[in-house]
């Protein structure tokens, strides 16, 4: 099983810092989902302090913000984990599935087949596989908060994240009228790839894997679609 990014970035430290912001959390009866109240807990500004490398991040900041409230919220989760099959994916990209409301679901990580999805994160940089993406309901119960993950390799420092949050988009559709999450590598299709163009097919993406999630139990934290 590969590492997860929250493996990669998380799994030494978590045990020590993340059970000090549920207790702050706890003891003061706030919603953790609250991204702005979240980072100004004392214990999450100490974290972002010591994950912060010596030479600053700039605008980053806000990305590892963010990646440490949806790395949070995964753990006080219990770390639920949906792995969409290389079987899966083609019928999770081109079907418009619609979530059960009477469904909880909590805070995951969409795990996708290796290198099968891609998109151009900077522009005029070359397209990087996204590895999967955290999800969760933000605070007013209808925003859902997606980050996705892209870029991870053995041979690389760090990853790529992009976060979108919003409601459902209506009506979603190409510029051109090609399908959604089709290719546009070259031989992408011949290939079984698929690309994300846009900020609001990954949220898209993030609904739709919203849907096929189900409220784990602490006995079965990982799932398959």
């Amino acid at each position: 099983m590969r590492p997860s990014p929250f493996d990669l970035v998380f799994r030494q430290s978590a045990s020590e810092a993340f059970p000090s912001i549920r207790a702050a959390f706890t003891g003061a009866g706030h919603d953790p989902r609250d991204r702005d109240r979240f980072l100004m807990q004392r214990e999450v500004v100490t974290v972002l302090r010591d994950l912060r490398p010596e030479k600053g991040l700039g605008e980053g900041i806000d990305q590892l913000a963010a990646l440490l409230h949806h790395a949070y919220l995964f753990w006080d989760a219990d770390e639920p984990t949906l792995d969409v099959t290389a079987e899966g994916l083609p019928t999770l990209l081109a079907t418009p599935f619609v979530q059960d409301a009477a469904e909880p679901v909590a805070a995951y990580y969409a795990a996708m087949p290796e290198r099968r999805v891609w998109a151009q994160v900077l522009p005029a940089h070359p397209p990087e596989p996204l590895d999967g993406c955290f999800a969760h309901l933000a605070n007013d119960n209808v925003s859902l908060r997606v980050l996705g993950v892209f870029g991870i390799h053995p041979e690389r420092e760090g990853f790529s994240v992009v976060e979108v949050v919003g409601p459902r988009p209506p009506l979603l559709a190409r510029d051109g009228g090609s399908d959604l999450f089709s290719p546009t590598l070259t031989g992408g299709k011949a290939a079984g790839l698929f690309s994300i163009t846009g900020e609001e097919e990954l949220l898209e993406l993030g609904w739709r894997t919203r849907s096929l999630a189900r409220q784990p139990t602490a006995e079965a934290s990982r799932w398959r679609a």
